[in-house]
């Protein structure tokens, strides 16, 4: 995991809250571990809105994931370049707000990078090969958030250049965790996390204390971890260099692509947002990450309720003026390619 919940260092489960005790429930969602973790008093309704989370997910991921034959996003690829497709509400608004992300970030978060899906091999096909630099410039061209039209009276979305491709890895679980923060507050819930493979929300308390979020040495091992954060109806989100990647000659080509060149970002090997969306932390940690750190913080200094840690190259630790004196230092990171 990029982040790690850290709430069960500080009490024991049993005595977790006075008011209630804690159901946590793990499973699998959009190609990442998801665990959801309530308190509450009532043991029965609580599962059944922890089940409705599940469901949520899944029908998300049926409408917004490329590994989904028929899936709204597979449609709309299909149709790249001819017509318009009518899609799902929740479609309409994830498009949005990925278009609103690239203006943010500079178009440093960019969902039409699918088009390069195949050429590098970071998912279950990873073979640690490079693809042919002539094929990456081909597709460049076709990569440019700009050109994603969406009308949202006639619920369409649009891309306007024939082999453009979306791929919304970088927003949907941000989107689905928001809205499963949702349906638990519907029903009756106000103490709870959700965690998404990198992206974490936590809402309310953990028995007498805030929640406890921790960050991952990108370095370390697994387990390692070197900053912590009592955290209340935040999000928390990582992206990092460490999770799909492979060496060569001392390198590290990862995941997390540069549109403008294709190639791996570099500069950093980790960023983690605290924000009040899952959405907002879920984008902003792959377009800071693409950014770079100067640029990067920069950013985050101007976004109201935005804040950050970033671990560069340097293996330095560069931290948000609002976040510096909430940060609890577990240890250095390691210093290693």
């Amino acid at each position: 995991m990029a982040v790690a919940a850290l709430g069960a260092c500080s009490r024991p489960v049993e005595s977790a809250a006075e008011s209630g005790k804690l159901i946590e429930r793990a499973g699998v969602a959009m190609g990442s571990a998801l665990v959801v973790t309530v308190v509450s008093r009532d043991d029965a309704p609580a599962r059944r809105s922890v089940q409705l989370v599940f469901d949520e997910f899944a029908a998300l991921e049926d409408r917004l994931s490329v590994w989904k034959p028929g899936s709204d996003v597979e449609r709309i690829n299909a149709a790249a370049g001819k017509a318009p497709v009518v899609v799902s509400p929740d479609t309409v608004d994830v498009l949005q707000l990925a278009i609103e992300a690239g203006d943010r970030t500079g178009g440093k978060f960019d969902v039409t990078f699918g088009v390069l899906s195949g050429l590098w091999k970071f998912d279950h096909d990873q073979d640690n090969s490079f693809p042919d630099p002539a094929a990456i410039d081909e597709r460049l061209p076709l990569i440019d958030y700009r050109q994603l039209a969406i009308d949202r009276s006639a619920r369409t979305a649009f891309l306007r250049r024939a082999g453009m491709r979306l791929h919304l890895g970088g927003i949907g679980k941000g989107f689905a965790i928001d809205r499963a923060a949702g349906i638990l507050r519907a029903h009756g819930l106000r103490d709870f996390m959700i965690q998404a493979g990198g992206d974490l929300y936590v809402a309310g308390r953990r028995g007498d204390r805030p929640w406890r979020v921790a960050i991952r040495d990108p370095r370390g091992p697994a387990d390692r971890l070197i900053a912590a954060l009592d955290l209340t109806d935040g999000t928390f989100s990582t992206s990092g260099d460490y999770e799909r990647f492979f060496m060569h000659d001392g390198a590290r080509y990862h995941h997390i692509l540069d549109p403008d060149n294709g190639q791996p970002a570099r500069g950093l090997r980790s960023v983690t947002v605290v924000a009040e969306r899952a959405v907002d932390a879920d984008t902003l940690s792959t377009g800071i990450f693409v950014m770079g750190a100067e640029k990067g913080m920069a950013l985050v200094e101007r976004l109201p309720g935005i804040d950050a840690v970033l671990v560069t190259d340097r293996n330095e630790v560069l931290v948000s003026s609002r976040l510096r004196d909430r940060l609890i230092w577990l240890g250095e990171p390691t210093d290693a390619p």
